[in-house]
């Protein structure tokens, strides 16, 4: 049960994190919004892919890409 609640809580973090990192960098998001977009959807064709391999740390691995699309997504959103 607390291993969930602390899962659930890396991906709260994203969004917060996400709008840190839009506010100080504003300059290099003009460059970087097509690029973040498409790590976003590397991150989310690996967890289809992870999703059918079946190893030990699959669950971490599956919320860590997760927390790197809700990162993206975000500076993408707040960047606008």
């Amino acid at each position: 049960m607390i291993q969930i609640l602390f899962y659930l809580l890396i991906l709260l973090a994203g969004f917060p994190t996400g709008l840190i990192l839009a506010r100080l960098c504003k300059e290099e998001l003009k460059n970087w919004k097509k690029r973040l977009f498409i790590i976003s959807i590397i991150a989310f064709i690996l967890i289809i892919v992870i999703v059918f391999i079946d190893f030990l740390y699959k669950l971490p691995v599956i919320i860590s890409l997760f927390f790197i699309i809700i990162l993206c997504l975000t500076i993408i959103w707040k960047s606008h």
